[in-house]
This record gives structure tokens, sequence and C-alpha cells, in this order.
């Protein structure tokens, strides 16, 4: 079996997590407790710990996000449509950034419950995921 990705991540309302992330997006539901969900995004495990504490939602996507890079334009447009069609909150709508150069790619970002985003991309060049040194643009200016 290939390495697994792991996040851990606050919330803080474990029920509204659930609704957001398996309900919302179809992660699946792994072992509970009162105290954490683990949930599986695309074959990945991330767990969400319930907070006591308040969480300072960030300005801005940066510095801290996460999500998926989808191979399929089609996976990455179904997504967006699910997002959608399941009223999940948009924190960015979906749209392609840097047309037409090597770094084009397909992106929106959803916001859950908590104020964690998250980011879901499709490169139209694949070498764009890890490669394209030439391009110095990585992510955007704030």
């Amino acid at each position: 079996m290939p390495a697994l990705f792991h996040l851990a991540f606050p919330v803080h309302d474990l029920a509204a997590a659930k609704r957001f992330y398996v309900d919302g997006l179809g992660c699946a539901l792994g072992r509970e407790s009162s105290t954490a969900a683990m949930l599986g995004l695309a074959g990945h495990q991330i767990v969400a710990h319930l907070c006591p504490e308040e969480i300072h939602r960030q300005k801005g996507i940066y510095p801290r996000h996460f999500g998926l890079v989808l191979t399929q334009e089609e996976e990455w447009q179904a997504l967006a449509d699910r997002a959608q069609a399941n009223h999940l909150t948009f924190y960015q709508q979906p749209r392609r950034r840097f047309p037409g150069t090597r770094i084009e790619h397909r992106t929106f970002f959803l916001e859950d419950p908590s104020g964690n985003l998250l980011e879901f991309k499709y490169y139209v060049h694949e070498s764009a995921i890890f490669g394209e040194q030439d391009y110095a643009s990585v992510g955007e200016s704030k």
C-alpha cells in the first residue's frame, strides 16, 4: 500500500464537522469519540479534533488551508457541483487561474463550519503539480 497522507485539524462542533465532511463532501466516517472524528478524504486520513478554545479565523487563504489536487477535470467539476448542491460555503467560487500557461488550473475554496479552508484543484498540465520551476508563481499575492 502506498503511503497515505494524515492531517489533524481543529473544529468547534463535531456534529457540524461530520455534516460538512461526510454528508456534504462525501468523506468516509471512520472511528470517532466524543472529542474527534476520523474521516477518509479520497483515501487519505483527516481527523477533526474538538478544540475547546476559540478557533481564530485567518484573513484570506494563506498561510493555512488543505485539500485535494484532482487528476481528472470531470472529478473536479463533480466535486464543485456536489458542494453547490449540498449548499457548502464557498470561500472562493470555482475559477480558472493562470489561463494559457503551463500552470493553468481550476480551483475553488470551501470553508467548513469551524472556518477551516479547503482548496480543490485540477491542473491542465500534470507537470504543474510538482514541476514547471520556470514559473515563479506559487499562490497569489495577498
